[in-house]
């Protein structure tokens, strides 16, 4: 199992920094759309829909890693107030309802991925991008966020984390 987490967690590493890539090319692309465009005065065709594809390709990418280091918006109240016992409980409840919710959309996204792949679907702009090459984005991410919700759970369940991070008791 510690090699399982291990590897999942280098992977979910590996996509923070595949989606700070993404960011920082979209960034990179937008600068050289104002340059062409309000320099050279020439009229921009790609650039919009890259950008647009590079940031919500990092969204998803970029997801296993926002969980693998809890950087999401987390509200803590209720763990906070329970027991240690109903905090484990809560925290298994709420990763294995996460777990399920990711691997039906990861299905779901794989399925339109393949629909676009299969069907050559190509974007309505005058760059008509291969739209399979974005959507790949949404069943990678969501695949490598269930992932990790695997290694999270087992590692809650055998008590390498505490449930929602939360180490110390409440003092009454």
């Amino acid at each position: 199992m510690n090699h399982f987490v291990s590897a999942v967690r280098r992977l979910s590493q590996l996509c923070g920094f595949v989606a700070a890539g993404l960011i920082a090319l979209g960034v990179l692309v937008v600068c050289h759309m104002v340059f062409v465009r309000y320099v050279l005065n020439q009229n921009t065709i790609w650039q919009t829909d890259f950008t647009t594809y590079c940031l919500i390709a990092a969204t998803f990418v970029g997801s296993p890693y926002v969980l693998m280091t809890r950087g999401h918006v987390n509200v803590d109240v209720l763990p906070y107030y329970l027991g240690a016992r109903a905090r484990f409980w809560l925290a298994v409840f709420s990763a294995a309802l996460s777990f399920a919710f990711c691997a039906t959309i990861a299905v779901l996204t794989f399925l339109f991925w393949k629909e676009a792949w299969d069907n050559r679907w190509v974007s309505d702009t005058m760059w008509r991008a291969r739209l399979w090459i974005p959507y790949s984005s949404m069943p990678i991410g969501l695949s490598i966020l269930t992932l990790q919700y695997v290694a999270d759970i087992a590692n809650l369940v055998t008590g390498r984390e505490p449930p929602f991070g939360i180490t110390v008791e409440r003092r009454a």
